[in-house]
Protein backbone atom coordinates (compact mmCIF):
# COMPACT_ATOMS: atom_id res chain seq x y z
CA UNK A 1 0.00 0.00 0.00
CA UNK A 2 2.80 2.40 0.90
CA UNK A 3 4.60 1.56 -2.36
CA UNK A 4 1.43 2.37 -4.32
CA UNK A 5 1.11 5.71 -2.54
CA UNK A 6 4.75 6.53 -3.24
CA UNK A 7 4.26 5.59 -6.89
CA UNK A 8 1.26 7.94 -7.16
CA UNK A 9 3.26 10.67 -5.45
CA UNK A 10 6.02 10.42 -8.07
CA UNK A 11 3.78 9.65 -11.07
CA UNK A 12 4.40 12.98 -12.80
CA UNK A 13 8.16 12.66 -12.36
CA UNK A 14 8.46 9.03 -13.45
CA UNK A 15 6.13 9.36 -16.44
CA UNK A 16 7.82 12.55 -17.63
CA UNK A 17 11.27 10.95 -17.40
CA UNK A 18 9.99 7.96 -19.38
CA UNK A 19 8.63 10.26 -22.09
CA UNK A 20 11.95 12.14 -22.22
CA UNK A 21 13.98 8.94 -22.59
CA UNK A 22 11.61 7.77 -25.33
CA UNK A 23 12.10 11.04 -27.23
CA UNK A 24 15.88 10.70 -26.98
CA UNK A 25 15.82 7.13 -28.34
CA UNK A 26 13.25 7.81 -31.06
CA UNK A 27 14.91 11.06 -32.16
CA UNK A 28 18.28 9.36 -32.49
CA UNK A 29 17.18 6.15 -34.21
CA UNK A 30 14.37 7.51 -36.38
CA UNK A 31 15.56 11.03 -37.17
CA UNK A 32 14.20 10.93 -40.75
CA UNK A 33 10.76 9.83 -39.56
CA UNK A 34 10.82 12.51 -36.87
CA UNK A 35 11.53 15.14 -39.54
CA UNK A 36 8.58 13.98 -41.64
CA UNK A 37 6.13 13.63 -38.76
CA UNK A 38 7.06 16.96 -37.18
CA UNK A 39 6.63 18.78 -40.49
CA UNK A 40 3.18 17.30 -41.07
CA UNK A 41 2.04 18.03 -37.52
CA UNK A 42 3.29 21.63 -37.61
CA UNK A 43 1.60 22.30 -40.96
CA UNK A 44 -1.69 20.99 -39.57
CA UNK A 45 -1.43 23.12 -36.43
CA UNK A 46 -0.52 26.26 -38.41
CA UNK A 47 -3.13 25.85 -41.14
CA UNK A 48 -6.02 24.92 -38.86
CA UNK A 49 -5.25 26.87 -35.68
CA UNK A 50 -2.95 29.73 -36.70
CA UNK A 51 -5.86 32.14 -36.35
CA UNK A 52 -6.44 30.94 -32.76
CA UNK A 53 -2.81 31.55 -31.71
CA UNK A 54 -2.97 35.05 -33.15
CA UNK A 55 -6.34 35.89 -31.57
CA UNK A 56 -5.36 34.46 -28.18
CA UNK A 57 -2.08 36.37 -27.92
CA UNK A 58 -3.88 39.60 -28.75
CA UNK A 59 -6.53 38.75 -26.15
CA UNK A 60 -3.78 38.14 -23.57
CA UNK A 61 -2.36 41.62 -24.20
CA UNK A 62 -5.80 43.14 -23.46
CA UNK A 63 -6.34 40.79 -20.51
CA UNK A 64 -3.07 41.83 -18.84
CA UNK A 65 -3.90 45.54 -19.24
CA UNK A 66 -7.30 44.89 -17.64
CA UNK A 67 -5.78 42.98 -14.72
CA UNK A 68 -2.98 45.50 -14.12
CA UNK A 69 -5.07 48.65 -14.15
CA UNK A 70 -8.40 47.27 -12.99
CA UNK A 71 -9.67 46.73 -9.47
CA UNK A 72 -7.52 43.60 -8.95
CA UNK A 73 -4.24 45.38 -9.64
CA UNK A 74 -3.59 46.20 -5.99
CA UNK A 75 -3.96 42.59 -4.77
CA UNK A 76 -0.72 41.21 -3.40
CA UNK A 77 0.71 37.83 -4.38
CA UNK A 78 1.09 36.80 -0.77
CA UNK A 79 -0.09 37.98 2.60
CA UNK A 80 -1.30 41.55 2.93
CA UNK A 81 1.62 43.79 3.82
CA UNK A 82 4.16 41.20 2.63
CA UNK A 83 7.13 42.66 0.77
CA UNK A 84 9.00 41.25 -2.28
CA UNK A 85 11.70 38.69 -1.64
CA UNK A 86 14.17 40.20 -4.14
CA UNK A 87 15.29 43.72 -5.06
CA UNK A 88 13.94 45.12 -8.32
CA UNK A 89 17.26 44.77 -10.15
CA UNK A 90 17.72 41.14 -9.09
CA UNK A 91 14.10 40.40 -9.96
CA UNK A 92 14.40 41.97 -13.42
CA UNK A 93 17.70 40.17 -13.99
CA UNK A 94 16.22 36.77 -13.19
CA UNK A 95 13.13 37.52 -15.29
CA UNK A 96 15.21 38.45 -18.32
CA UNK A 97 17.67 35.58 -18.05
CA UNK A 98 15.02 32.97 -17.31
CA UNK A 99 12.58 34.18 -19.94
CA UNK A 100 14.48 35.38 -23.01
CA UNK A 101 18.03 34.16 -22.74
CA UNK A 102 19.68 32.53 -25.73
CA UNK A 103 16.94 33.25 -28.25
CA UNK A 104 17.35 37.03 -28.28
CA UNK A 105 21.13 36.85 -28.74
CA UNK A 106 20.80 34.11 -31.34
CA UNK A 107 18.30 36.02 -33.51
CA UNK A 108 19.18 39.69 -32.82
CA UNK A 109 21.20 39.93 -36.07
CA UNK A 110 19.74 37.16 -38.23
CA UNK A 111 16.05 38.02 -37.79
CA UNK A 112 16.22 41.74 -38.72
CA UNK A 113 18.19 40.75 -41.83
CA UNK A 114 15.70 37.98 -42.65
CA UNK A 115 12.73 40.37 -42.69
CA UNK A 116 14.79 42.97 -44.57
CA UNK A 117 15.77 40.51 -47.31
CA UNK A 118 12.46 38.65 -47.64
CA UNK A 119 9.50 40.62 -46.24
CA UNK A 120 5.94 39.42 -46.87
CA UNK A 121 3.31 40.73 -49.27
CA UNK A 122 4.07 43.63 -51.56
CA UNK A 123 7.03 44.98 -49.56
CA UNK A 124 10.18 44.87 -51.67
CA UNK A 125 13.24 43.35 -50.01
CA UNK A 126 16.26 45.57 -49.48
CA UNK A 127 14.26 48.82 -49.34
CA UNK A 128 13.74 51.39 -46.59
CA UNK A 129 10.18 50.11 -46.23
CA UNK A 130 11.57 46.61 -45.66
CA UNK A 131 14.01 47.94 -43.03
CA UNK A 132 11.21 49.68 -41.11
CA UNK A 133 9.03 46.59 -41.34
CA UNK A 134 11.93 44.47 -40.11
CA UNK A 135 12.47 46.48 -36.92
CA UNK A 136 8.81 46.74 -35.94
CA UNK A 137 8.34 43.03 -36.63
CA UNK A 138 11.23 42.13 -34.32
CA UNK A 139 9.72 44.42 -31.66
CA UNK A 140 6.44 42.52 -31.97
CA UNK A 141 8.00 39.05 -31.88
CA UNK A 142 10.31 39.63 -28.92
CA UNK A 143 8.37 42.20 -26.92
CA UNK A 144 4.97 42.27 -25.28
CA UNK A 145 3.50 39.30 -27.17
CA UNK A 146 6.16 37.03 -25.69
CA UNK A 147 5.94 38.25 -22.12
CA UNK A 148 2.14 38.25 -21.78
CA UNK A 149 2.24 34.48 -22.37
CA UNK A 150 4.78 34.00 -19.58
CA UNK A 151 2.92 36.45 -17.34
CA UNK A 152 -0.39 34.56 -17.46
CA UNK A 153 1.03 31.29 -16.17
CA UNK A 154 3.41 33.02 -13.75
CA UNK A 155 0.64 35.18 -12.31
CA UNK A 156 -1.71 32.22 -12.01
CA UNK A 157 0.81 30.06 -10.16
CA UNK A 158 1.92 32.92 -7.89
CA UNK A 159 -1.68 33.84 -7.06
CA UNK A 160 -2.82 30.31 -6.25
CA UNK A 161 0.42 29.43 -4.43
CA UNK A 162 1.09 32.53 -2.35
CA UNK A 163 -2.43 33.85 -1.83
CA UNK A 164 -4.57 30.69 -1.89
CA UNK A 165 -1.97 28.28 -0.45
CA UNK A 166 -2.25 25.77 -3.29
CA UNK A 167 0.81 23.88 -4.54
CA UNK A 168 2.65 25.28 -7.57
CA UNK A 169 1.26 22.73 -10.02
CA UNK A 170 -0.10 23.83 -13.39
CA UNK A 171 -3.20 21.71 -12.77
CA UNK A 172 -4.09 23.77 -9.69
CA UNK A 173 -4.62 26.83 -11.88
CA UNK A 174 -7.70 25.10 -13.30
CA UNK A 175 -9.16 24.10 -9.94
CA UNK A 176 -12.01 26.68 -10.02
CA UNK A 177 -13.01 25.51 -13.52
CA UNK A 178 -12.64 21.71 -13.47
CA UNK A 179 -13.12 21.13 -9.74
CA UNK A 180 -10.89 19.71 -7.05
CA UNK A 181 -11.54 16.08 -7.94
CA UNK A 182 -10.28 16.49 -11.51
CA UNK A 183 -7.49 18.85 -10.52
CA UNK A 184 -6.12 16.49 -7.87
CA UNK A 185 -6.93 13.30 -9.78
CA UNK A 186 -6.12 11.65 -13.09
CA UNK A 187 -6.72 14.64 -15.36
CA UNK A 188 -4.63 16.87 -13.13
CA UNK A 189 -1.72 14.44 -13.49
CA UNK A 190 -2.18 14.39 -17.27
CA UNK A 191 -2.07 18.20 -17.40
CA UNK A 192 1.07 18.32 -15.25
CA UNK A 193 2.84 15.60 -17.27
CA UNK A 194 1.97 17.36 -20.50
CA UNK A 195 3.26 20.70 -19.14
CA UNK A 196 6.57 19.05 -18.15
CA UNK A 197 6.93 17.35 -21.55
CA UNK A 198 6.34 20.59 -23.46
CA UNK A 199 8.83 22.34 -21.17
CA UNK A 200 11.81 20.01 -21.43
CA UNK A 201 11.38 19.72 -25.20
CA UNK A 202 11.37 23.50 -25.57
CA UNK A 203 14.33 23.96 -23.23
CA UNK A 204 16.39 21.26 -24.94
CA UNK A 205 15.94 22.84 -28.36
CA UNK A 206 16.97 26.27 -27.05
CA UNK A 207 20.05 24.77 -25.42
CA UNK A 208 20.87 23.11 -28.72
CA UNK A 209 20.58 26.45 -30.52
CA UNK A 210 22.92 27.98 -27.93
CA UNK A 211 25.53 25.27 -28.47
CA UNK A 212 25.27 25.77 -32.24
CA UNK A 213 26.02 29.48 -31.92
CA UNK A 214 28.81 29.05 -29.37
CA UNK A 215 30.51 26.45 -31.58
CA UNK A 216 29.81 28.49 -34.71
CA UNK A 217 31.46 31.51 -33.11
CA UNK A 218 34.47 29.54 -31.89
CA UNK A 219 34.88 28.04 -35.34
CA UNK A 220 34.56 31.43 -37.07
CA UNK A 221 36.94 33.20 -34.69
CA UNK A 222 39.48 30.52 -33.76
CA UNK A 223 38.92 27.70 -36.30
CA UNK A 224 37.91 25.32 -33.49
CA UNK A 225 36.13 22.39 -35.17
CA UNK A 226 32.36 22.69 -35.15
CA UNK A 227 31.64 18.99 -34.68
CA UNK A 228 30.16 16.47 -32.25
CA UNK A 229 33.28 16.43 -30.06
CA UNK A 230 33.13 20.19 -29.56
CA UNK A 231 29.40 20.04 -28.86
CA UNK A 232 29.93 17.33 -26.27
CA UNK A 233 32.71 19.20 -24.46
CA UNK A 234 30.73 22.45 -24.34
CA UNK A 235 27.51 20.79 -23.21
CA UNK A 236 29.34 18.76 -20.57
CA UNK A 237 31.18 21.78 -19.15
CA UNK A 238 28.10 24.00 -19.06
CA UNK A 239 25.93 21.21 -17.64
CA UNK A 240 28.30 20.81 -14.70
CA UNK A 241 28.08 24.54 -13.97
CA UNK A 242 24.30 24.93 -14.23
CA UNK A 243 23.68 21.72 -12.29
CA UNK A 244 25.83 22.99 -9.42
CA UNK A 245 24.08 26.35 -9.59
CA UNK A 246 20.62 24.77 -9.59
CA UNK A 247 21.50 22.57 -6.61
CA UNK A 248 22.61 25.65 -4.66
CA UNK A 249 19.10 27.11 -5.06
CA UNK A 250 17.46 30.32 -6.29
CA UNK A 251 18.94 32.57 -3.60
CA UNK A 252 22.50 31.66 -4.46
CA UNK A 253 23.34 30.20 -7.87
CA UNK A 254 20.46 31.47 -10.03
CA UNK A 255 20.41 34.93 -8.42
CA UNK A 256 24.17 35.47 -8.68
CA UNK A 257 24.45 34.17 -12.26
CA UNK A 258 21.45 36.24 -13.38
CA UNK A 259 23.04 39.40 -11.98
CA UNK A 260 26.35 38.63 -13.71
CA UNK A 261 24.52 37.83 -16.93
CA UNK A 262 22.58 41.09 -16.85
CA UNK A 263 25.76 43.13 -16.27
CA UNK A 264 27.43 41.40 -19.25
CA UNK A 265 24.35 41.99 -21.41
CA UNK A 266 24.42 45.69 -20.48
CA UNK A 267 28.15 45.80 -21.29
CA UNK A 268 27.56 44.19 -24.70
CA UNK A 269 24.68 46.56 -25.37
CA UNK A 270 26.87 49.56 -24.48
CA UNK A 271 29.71 48.36 -26.71
CA UNK A 272 27.25 47.74 -29.55
CA UNK A 273 25.98 51.30 -29.23
CA UNK A 274 29.56 52.62 -29.03
CA UNK A 275 30.79 50.92 -32.22
CA UNK A 276 27.53 51.32 -34.14
CA UNK A 277 26.04 54.37 -35.88
CA UNK A 278 24.82 56.20 -32.75
CA UNK A 279 22.26 58.53 -34.31
CA UNK A 280 20.80 55.84 -36.53
CA UNK A 281 20.41 53.56 -33.52
CA UNK A 282 18.54 56.26 -31.59
CA UNK A 283 16.43 57.05 -34.64
CA UNK A 284 15.68 53.35 -35.06
CA UNK A 285 14.58 53.09 -31.44
CA UNK A 286 12.22 56.07 -31.66
CA UNK A 287 10.88 55.25 -35.12
CA UNK A 288 10.60 51.53 -34.40
CA UNK A 289 8.72 52.15 -31.16
CA UNK A 290 6.38 54.58 -32.92
CA UNK A 291 5.66 52.17 -35.75
CA UNK A 292 5.26 49.29 -33.31
CA UNK A 293 2.67 51.17 -31.24
CA UNK A 294 0.92 52.56 -34.32
CA UNK A 295 0.64 49.16 -36.02
CA UNK A 296 0.38 46.92 -32.95
CA UNK A 297 -3.24 45.81 -33.39
CA UNK A 298 -2.97 45.29 -37.15
CA UNK A 299 0.40 43.51 -36.97
CA UNK A 300 -0.61 41.22 -34.10
CA UNK A 301 -3.85 40.21 -35.80
CA UNK A 302 -2.34 40.03 -39.29
CA UNK A 303 -3.58 37.00 -41.21
CA UNK A 304 -4.86 37.01 -44.79
CA UNK A 305 -8.11 35.08 -45.31
CA UNK A 306 -7.77 35.02 -49.11
CA UNK A 307 -4.04 34.91 -49.86
CA UNK A 308 -0.91 32.96 -48.96
CA UNK A 309 -0.07 33.00 -45.24
CA UNK A 310 3.27 31.17 -45.46
CA UNK A 311 5.28 34.03 -43.96
CA UNK A 312 2.80 34.53 -41.13
CA UNK A 313 2.76 30.83 -40.26
CA UNK A 314 6.56 30.44 -40.51
CA UNK A 315 7.29 33.50 -38.37
CA UNK A 316 4.42 34.93 -36.35
CA UNK A 317 2.46 31.78 -35.53
CA UNK A 318 5.73 29.89 -35.06
CA UNK A 319 6.88 32.41 -32.44
CA UNK A 320 3.53 32.61 -30.66
CA UNK A 321 3.41 28.82 -30.43
CA UNK A 322 7.04 28.67 -29.26
CA UNK A 323 6.36 31.17 -26.47
CA UNK A 324 3.31 29.19 -25.35
CA UNK A 325 5.43 26.02 -25.31
CA UNK A 326 7.84 27.82 -22.94
CA UNK A 327 5.15 29.11 -20.57
CA UNK A 328 4.97 26.13 -18.16
CA UNK A 329 8.61 26.30 -17.06
CA UNK A 330 9.12 30.08 -17.45
CA UNK A 331 5.83 30.80 -15.69
CA UNK A 332 6.73 28.44 -12.85
CA UNK A 333 10.11 30.14 -12.39
CA UNK A 334 8.65 33.66 -12.60
CA UNK A 335 6.05 32.75 -9.98
CA UNK A 336 8.75 31.43 -7.63
CA UNK A 337 10.66 34.74 -7.63
CA UNK A 338 7.63 37.08 -7.50
CA UNK A 339 6.19 36.55 -4.04
CA UNK A 340 5.13 39.79 -2.37
CA UNK A 341 4.49 41.74 -5.60
CA UNK A 342 1.08 43.24 -6.35
CA UNK A 343 -0.66 42.07 -9.53
CA UNK A 344 -0.06 45.50 -11.09
CA UNK A 345 3.61 45.46 -10.11
CA UNK A 346 3.95 41.88 -11.37
CA UNK A 347 2.48 42.63 -14.81
CA UNK A 348 4.48 45.82 -15.29
CA UNK A 349 7.66 44.06 -14.16
CA UNK A 350 7.12 40.91 -16.20
CA UNK A 351 5.66 42.44 -19.39
CA UNK A 352 6.72 46.07 -19.70
CA UNK A 353 10.28 46.21 -18.30
CA UNK A 354 11.73 43.24 -20.26
CA UNK A 355 9.96 44.47 -23.42
CA UNK A 356 11.54 47.91 -23.13
CA UNK A 357 14.99 46.36 -22.70
CA UNK A 358 14.32 44.12 -25.70
CA UNK A 359 13.35 47.14 -27.85
CA UNK A 360 16.63 48.84 -26.97
CA UNK A 361 18.60 45.64 -27.65
CA UNK A 362 16.99 45.09 -31.06
CA UNK A 363 17.42 48.76 -31.99
CA UNK A 364 21.16 48.51 -31.37
CA UNK A 365 21.86 45.18 -33.05
CA UNK A 366 19.16 45.51 -35.70
CA UNK A 367 20.67 48.82 -36.79
CA UNK A 368 24.18 47.35 -36.68
CA UNK A 369 23.00 44.62 -39.07
CA UNK A 370 20.99 46.81 -41.44
CA UNK A 371 23.58 49.61 -41.55
CA UNK A 372 26.19 47.40 -43.24
CA UNK A 373 23.73 45.27 -45.23
CA UNK A 374 24.65 47.20 -48.37
CA UNK A 375 28.08 45.53 -48.30
CA UNK A 376 26.44 42.38 -49.66
CA UNK A 377 23.87 41.61 -52.33
CA UNK A 378 20.47 40.26 -51.28
CA UNK A 379 21.56 36.78 -52.40
CA UNK A 380 24.70 37.02 -50.27
CA UNK A 381 22.66 38.22 -47.29
CA UNK A 382 20.32 35.26 -47.80
CA UNK A 383 23.31 32.92 -47.54
CA UNK A 384 24.55 34.68 -44.39
CA UNK A 385 21.23 34.38 -42.54
CA UNK A 386 20.87 30.76 -43.65
CA UNK A 387 23.36 30.06 -40.83
CA UNK A 388 22.07 32.32 -38.01
CA UNK A 389 24.63 30.89 -35.57
CA UNK A 390 27.46 32.66 -37.46
CA UNK A 391 25.54 35.63 -38.92
CA UNK A 392 26.23 37.82 -35.88
CA UNK A 393 30.00 37.26 -36.15
CA UNK A 394 30.07 37.95 -39.91
CA UNK A 395 28.18 41.22 -39.45
CA UNK A 396 30.32 42.35 -36.50
CA UNK A 397 33.44 41.74 -38.59
CA UNK A 398 32.53 44.98 -40.38
CA UNK A 399 32.95 46.99 -37.18
CA UNK A 400 35.84 47.93 -34.87
CA UNK A 401 36.46 45.88 -31.71
CA UNK A 402 34.81 42.96 -33.48
CA UNK A 403 37.13 40.42 -31.81
CA UNK A 404 36.41 41.65 -28.30
CA UNK A 405 32.68 41.90 -28.87
CA UNK A 406 32.52 38.47 -30.53
CA UNK A 407 34.27 36.88 -27.55
CA UNK A 408 31.89 38.71 -25.20
CA UNK A 409 28.95 37.33 -27.19
CA UNK A 410 30.27 33.78 -26.79
CA UNK A 411 30.74 34.30 -23.04
CA UNK A 412 27.28 35.84 -22.77
CA UNK A 413 25.77 32.94 -24.71
CA UNK A 414 27.45 30.47 -22.37
CA UNK A 415 26.08 32.25 -19.29
CA UNK A 416 22.65 32.60 -20.91
CA UNK A 417 22.87 28.87 -21.58
CA UNK A 418 23.65 28.31 -17.89
CA UNK A 419 20.95 30.63 -16.51
CA UNK A 420 18.24 29.33 -18.87
CA UNK A 421 19.07 25.70 -18.10
CA UNK A 422 19.48 26.58 -14.43
CA UNK A 423 16.01 28.10 -14.10
CA UNK A 424 14.54 25.33 -16.28
CA UNK A 425 16.08 22.61 -14.13
CA UNK A 426 14.74 24.24 -10.99
CA UNK A 427 11.26 24.67 -12.55
CA UNK A 428 11.11 21.09 -13.83
CA UNK A 429 12.13 19.92 -10.37
CA UNK A 430 9.24 21.91 -8.88
CA UNK A 431 6.75 20.72 -11.50
CA UNK A 432 7.61 17.08 -10.82
CA UNK A 433 7.64 17.44 -7.02
CA UNK A 434 4.02 18.49 -6.52
CA UNK A 435 4.98 22.15 -6.70
CA UNK A 436 7.58 21.96 -3.91
CA UNK A 437 9.43 25.31 -3.81
CA UNK A 438 12.58 23.41 -2.80
CA UNK A 439 12.55 20.30 -5.02
CA UNK A 440 14.84 17.37 -4.16
CA UNK A 441 18.40 17.63 -5.40
CA UNK A 442 18.23 14.29 -7.22
CA UNK A 443 15.32 15.49 -9.38
CA UNK A 444 17.19 18.62 -10.40
CA UNK A 445 20.21 16.49 -11.31
CA UNK A 446 18.03 14.11 -13.35
CA UNK A 447 16.47 16.97 -15.30
CA UNK A 448 19.85 18.61 -15.89
CA UNK A 449 21.14 15.35 -17.40
CA UNK A 450 17.98 14.87 -19.49
CA UNK A 451 18.01 18.41 -20.90
CA UNK A 452 21.66 18.17 -21.89
CA UNK A 453 21.33 14.65 -23.28
CA UNK A 454 18.36 15.60 -25.46
CA UNK A 455 20.23 18.65 -26.74
CA UNK A 456 23.37 16.66 -27.59
CA UNK A 457 21.79 13.50 -28.98
CA UNK A 458 19.29 15.28 -31.21
CA UNK A 459 21.85 17.87 -32.29
CA UNK A 460 24.14 15.00 -33.30
CA UNK A 461 21.32 13.24 -35.15
CA UNK A 462 20.24 16.47 -36.86
CA UNK A 463 16.88 16.10 -35.10
CA UNK A 464 16.91 19.32 -33.08
CA UNK A 465 14.66 21.22 -35.48
CA UNK A 466 12.01 18.44 -35.55
CA UNK A 467 11.97 18.38 -31.73
CA UNK A 468 11.51 22.14 -31.69
CA UNK A 469 8.70 21.78 -34.21
CA UNK A 470 7.03 19.04 -32.18
CA UNK A 471 7.30 21.03 -28.96
CA UNK A 472 5.67 23.97 -30.73
CA UNK A 473 2.94 21.77 -32.21
CA UNK A 474 2.39 20.32 -28.73
CA UNK A 475 1.66 23.84 -27.54
CA UNK A 476 -1.79 23.55 -29.15
CA UNK A 477 -3.35 21.55 -26.28
CA UNK A 478 -1.60 23.86 -23.82
CA UNK A 479 -3.14 26.82 -25.61
CA UNK A 480 -6.57 25.51 -24.60
CA UNK A 481 -5.29 25.00 -21.05
CA UNK A 482 -4.19 28.66 -20.99
CA UNK A 483 -7.62 29.78 -22.20
CA UNK A 484 -9.14 27.87 -19.29
CA UNK A 485 -6.58 29.51 -16.96
CA UNK A 486 -7.99 32.95 -17.82
CA UNK A 487 -11.52 31.92 -16.83
CA UNK A 488 -10.19 30.18 -13.72
CA UNK A 489 -8.16 33.19 -12.58
CA UNK A 490 -11.05 35.62 -13.06
CA UNK A 491 -13.44 33.27 -11.27
CA UNK A 492 -11.12 33.08 -8.25
CA UNK A 493 -10.36 36.81 -8.26
CA UNK A 494 -14.07 37.55 -8.09
CA UNK A 495 -14.13 35.86 -4.69
CA UNK A 496 -11.76 38.46 -3.22
CA UNK A 497 -13.53 40.51 -0.58
CA UNK A 498 -11.05 43.37 -0.26
CA UNK A 499 -11.29 44.86 -3.77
Amino acid sequence: MKKLERLKEHMVFLTSVLVAVSIIIYGYICSNTLNFVSGKVMRFVSDQFGWLYIAFVFFLCCFMVWLAFGKYGKLRLGEEGERPEYTNFTWYAMLFCGGTGIGLVFWSIAEPLSHYVAPPGEIVGGTIEAANFSIRTCFLHWGVTQWVCFALVGLGIAYFRFRKNQSSQISNLLLPVIGEKASKGFWGKVIDIFAVTVSFAGVATSLGLGVMQICGGLNYLFQIPNNKSSWFIIILAITCVFTASSISGVNRGIRILSNINTFLALLLLSLGFFIGPHMKILNTLVNGLGQHLQNFVGDTLMIDPFDDNTWIMNWRVFYFAWFIAWTPFVGTFIARISRGRTIREFIIGVVVIPSVFTFIWLSVFGTIALYVSGNWSLNELTNIIASPETAVFIILNEYPLNGIISILIIVLLAIFFITSADSATYSLGMMTSDGNLNPPVYKKIVWAIIESTIAYVLLSADSLKPLQTISIAASLPFLFIMIAMCFSLVKELNKESDV
